[in-house]
C-alpha cells in the first residue's frame, strides 16, 4: 500500500491548497454551536466532568479557557469527538490567546494539540495524562526564536520517519513561526497507517507512516489499552488542554475511507479537494 501512496510524498502533498469541493463533503466535528458531539477528559477527573467549563463554545469558537482555574495542578485535558476515523483529512483553524494559567509548565506556552488515532476516552484511566495517541503538536511562536507548528508527538507511540522507526517523543516539522493570536490553517491527512502528513497554511511540512502502540511519555494508563507493536489504523480525534488557551474556528473532516485501497479515485479526490483556496 505504501508504493500506492508514494507519489505523495514527491515535491509536497497534492494538498497544497486548501478544501473546497461537494464531494467528499464535509463532516463539521465543530458545529459553531455545542460540543454534544464530543467526550472530556481531564486528568484526576471523571469522565465528561468539563472541570471549571474548560471547553466551551463562545461567539461561533471551540474554546479552551482557564477562568475557572486558580493553578494547572497538571489538569491535561481532551476534548474527544465521538465518531472514529481510519482515512481522512482533518482540517482546523486556530489561535493561541492570552496568558497561560499559572502553575503550568514552561514547555506548555502556546501549546496544544490535535490527537490522532487516539484510544477512546472512555478507555482512559482517571488519573492519566494524555491519550495513547498521534499528537499534532501546534505552537506558537514566542517573538524570540524559530518554533514551528504542525510536530509530531508520541504519546504511548511511535512512527517511521525516513524509512527508520524513530522513537523520539516530538519532532519538529519544516513550517514557519506563527506568532501572535494570528489564525493558522492546519490540515492532516491520514491514510489509515499507511501515510501521514501535516500541512500548514498549504505547505506539506511533515510526512511520517507506520504508526504503532509502543513506548512511553504517557502515564497511569489502563495496561490493557498499551498493546505495544499494535498498528495504529484508526482511532479517535481529540483537542488538548495543556493550560494556555486556544481556540478553535473550525474543526472539520472529509471522509477518504471509500477510496482507499483504489489510489485512482483517491488521487482524483485529493487534486479536487486542493483545487480551491477559501
Amino acid at each position: 500500500m505504501m508504493k500506492a501512496f508514494s507519489y505523495l510524498l514527491l515535491g509536497g502533498s497534492l494538498l497544497t491548497g486548501s478544501v473546497a469541493m461537494a464531494q467528499p463533503k464535509p463532516i463539521h466535528l465543530f458545529n459553531g454551536k455545542d460540543l454534544n458531539d464530543w467526550n472530556v477528559k481531564i486528568t484526576g477527573h471523571n469522565l465528561d466532568d468539563n472541570f471549571a467549563n474548560t471547553f466551551r463554545v463562545e461567539n461561533g469558537a471551540l474554546k479552551v479557557s482557564y477562568d475557572g482555574y486558580t493553578k494547572f495542578d497538571e489538569q491535561y485535558g481532551h476534548i474527544f469527538h465521538k465518531q472514529k476515523f481510519s482515512a481522512y483529512l482533518l482540517v482546523m483553524e486556530y489561535r493561541f490567546t492570552g496568558e497561560q494559567v499559572a502553575a503550568g509548565p514552561g514547555w506548555a506556552w502556546r501549546n496544544s494539540g490535535a490527537m490522532i488515532h487516539s484510544q477512546p476516552a472512555n478507555t482512559m484511566g482517571k488519573d492519566q495524562d494524555f491519550p495513547i495517541s498521534i499528537e499534532v503538536q501546534l505552537l506558537g511562536g514566542n517573538g524570540k526564536e524559530e518554533r514551528t507548528t504542525a510536530n509530531v508527538c508520541t504519546p504511548g507511540t511511535n512512527i517511521v520517519l525516513r524509512g527508520e522507526r524513530d522513537r523520539s517523543h516530538c519532532i519538529n516539522s519544516k513550517s514557519k513561526t506563527y506568532a501572535g493570536d494570528q489564525w493558522v490553517r492546519c490540515e492532516v491527512l491520514v491514510l489509515g497507517d499507511s501515510l501521514i502528513q501535516h500541512i500548514v497554511e498549504g505547505d506539506t511540512v511533515l510526512s511520517y507512516v507506520k504508526p504503532q502502540i509502543g513506548d512511553g511519555n504517557v502515564s497511569n494508563y489502563d495496561p490493557a489499552q498499551k498493546q505495544d507493536g499494535k498498528a495504529l489504523t484508526e482511532g479517535y480525534i481529540a483537542l488538548q488542554s495543556e493550560s494556555h488557551p486556544v481556540e478553535y474556528r473550525k474543526v472539520d473532516v472529509y471522509d477518504l475511507s471509500s477510496y482507499m485501497g483504489n489510489e485512482k479515485k483517491l488521487a482524483k479526490q485529493l487534486k479536487k479537494l486542493k483545487k480551491k483556496k477559501k
